[in-house]
């Protein structure tokens, strides 16, 4: 028998099984094929991460090795999608210009079509190693900036960073932004995993539920959030303007980005906790302290007068900022980091389909005669 209930958003609808990950509230945990995700965050890197989301296991160093290596193998980008990024509007949302860079990267792959899983390993490989070349690249054509091509001899993170900020980074700097990849890297059923399994669930191609993932991530309420962090943190310039600042906002009550979430509504987002902790490394190195004390009033602030707790985007934002990322790229790392995730889910869709066909609640009118 068919239940009605309706619940809005699906809060709390189990939509899917899945073998990748889950967030365990309770235990303020993120479970990735049985690892901790915060764990995963401080012994591994982000593509020991990606290999464990697509294989069921961390790698072997040989399997690590040859992982790396294929990676490099496909991050060579049709010229015709850099030309295709130049032509766009010059207004155009640095999302606008992954989506439609990646809808026409489909069709460079001879064998999009094809759903065996020897393929779709091959096509995550592909979009793995091609969304940081795409994502750094899409900042430098539209402010007519050259592009700055992968450099085979850096570690997959440390060859994303060049290629956003043109200069090697340090090994702090690796590492904060590694484990800002692999924090993001997956979440079990946000909006963009549903809507890319959705997509799939129909047998459309890996990159056609990828675009959608896209446009659902640009979103303010999803992936947008850590540019609108910024933002504001930029707006209140000094930790003494921070209190005000937040009252004021929240006397015209208006919604402050980085703070609660849909799963954690009454415990700490466990990655926001390593990313204020990465946070305080990188000011200790590169100075900033006034930006930590904002972020940490603003937290008090927040928990003293809402009860919220900082979600990952309050604490990526700033840590962002100090690796030298224009705002305009934060969303579409996240984005490339999640690629790891989303590809993962696409295959398990593909194995276990069923296509997904809800029902609604109807509201309107009945009876009526023209």
């Amino acid at each position: 028998m068919a239940d009605n209930t309706y619940r809005p958003g699906l809060e709390g609808i189990i939509a899917a099984e899945t073998a990748l990950s889950y967030l365990d509230v309770e235990h303020e945990q993120i479970v990735i094929r049985g690892y901790d995700l915060i764990e995963l965050a401080t012994k591994v890197d982000y593509l020991q991460v990606a290999y464990l989301l697509l294989s069921g296991h961390l790698p072997t160093a040989q399997e690590y090795e040859t992982f790396s290596q294929q990676l490099q193998a496909f991050q060579n980008t049709p010229q015709e999608i850099y030309r295709i990024m130049g032509s766009l509007g010059e207004h155009v949302h640095l999302m606008d210009s992954l989506r439609t860079a990646l809808s026409a990267l489909a069709t460079f792959d001879p064998k999009l079509d094809t759903r065996d899983q020897n393929n779709t390993w091959r096509q995550s490989l592909m979009l793995l190693a091609t969304m940081p070349v795409i994502v750094a690249n899409s900042y430098h054509i539209k402010n007519h900036q050259p592009v700055i091509a992968p450099d085979p001899q850096l570690s997959y993170s440390a060859n994303f960073l060049k290629m956003i900020t043109g200069k090697v980074p340090d090994d702090t700097e690796i590492r904060a932004f590694d484990q800002l990849l692999t924090v993001y890297s997956e979440h079990e059923m946000p909006n963009s995993t549903f809507t890319a399994i959705v997509i799939a669930s129909t047998l459309s191609d890996m990159y056609g539920a990828l675009v959608g993932a896209v446009a659902s991530l640009k979103g303010t309420l999803h992936g947008g959030a850590n540019e609108a962090v910024m933002k504001m943190l930029l707006e209140m310039k000094t930790p003494q303007q921070v209190e005000p600042y937040l009252a004021e906002k929240l006397a015209r009550k208006e919604r402050i980005m980085g703070f609660g979430h849909r799963v954690y509504m009454k415990k700490s987002d466990p990655r926001a906790l390593l990313m204020k902790e990465s946070l305080k490394q990188l000011v200790a190195i590169k100075g900033h302290a006034d930006l930590y004390e904002m972020c940490v009033k603003g937290e008090e602030v927040m928990q003293r007068e809402k009860g919220l707790f900082p979600n990952l985007d309050y604490y990526a934002a700033p840590v962002y900022y100090l690796l030298d990322v224009p705002i305009d790229l934060y969303t579409p790392i996240f984005f490339a980091a999640r690629t790891a995730g989303l590809v993962a889910h696409v295959r398990e869709q593909y194995e276990h389909n069923r296509l997904f066909r809800p029902r609604v609640l109807y509201t309107g009118p009945r009876g009526l005669h023209p």
